[in-house]
């Protein structure tokens, strides 16, 4: 549930701008750590096998025509589904590699917020490909009536606003960050702290 108010700045910002209201900065929240396993990224972008392109029926009547188009729209959707699961499957795990062990170390992220940094990858892997198809294919696309709005420009602002909301939740901008904590624990002597 939301906050009512302003959000608060980050302490470095605090102690940067000064503190004329003189309110005791905020450390955060400390979460004990744990072991986060990358999901299967197959189960999320499945891949499939595109069939070959429909053949164009030689000497067809109007209605062989129509069947041959659906058949080909068909092929074009598959197509473009099967280049998006492999397109997001490589895009979602860079993403969990980069951002999780960072986020472990940072906000203490353990296995109950697996789902949100799940949902995470997930959505970035999504906005990555709608971005990638807007640049191919332009903002504006022919329509019934002539040009119009490219539909994807509707899914990546609803994927943007998720992403938004996902980069507060886990600490990913200097406003959000400041308000989180590392875990605390002694120096194990961890060779691979990404801090060092």
């Amino acid at each position: 549930m939301a906050v009512p108010g302003r959000k608060p700045k980050p302490p470095l910002q605090v102690v940067r701008e000064g503190n004329p209201g003189k309110r005791p900065v905020r450390e955060g929240v400390k979460l004990p750590p744990s072991e986060l396993v990358e999901p299967d990224w197959a189960v999320f972008f499945p891949s499939m096998r595109v069939p070959a392109k429909p053949r164009a029926p030689r000497g067809a009547d109007d209605e062989q025509l129509r069947e041959y188009r659906f058949e080909v729209a068909q092929w074009q959707r598959l197509k473009v589904a099967a280049e998006a699961a492999k397109f997001g499957n490589d895009v979602a795990g860079r993403e969990w590699q980069r951002v999780v062990p960072i986020l472990q170390h940072m906000a203490g992220l353990s296995s109950v917020d697996r789902s949100t940094a799940v949902d995470y990858c997930v959505c970035v892997a999504r906005l990555e490909w709608c971005e990638r198809q807007l640049s191919i294919e332009g903002l504006v696309t022919m329509g019934q009536r002539g040009p119009c709005r490219n539909p994807l420009t509707t899914i990546a602002s609803q994927y943007r606003t998720q992403l938004k909301a996902y980069i507060g939740e886990l600490g990913l901008s200097p406003s959000a960050r400041g308000r989180l904590t590392p875990p605390e624990g002694g120096d194990d002597g961890d060779e691979d702290d990404p801090f060092d």
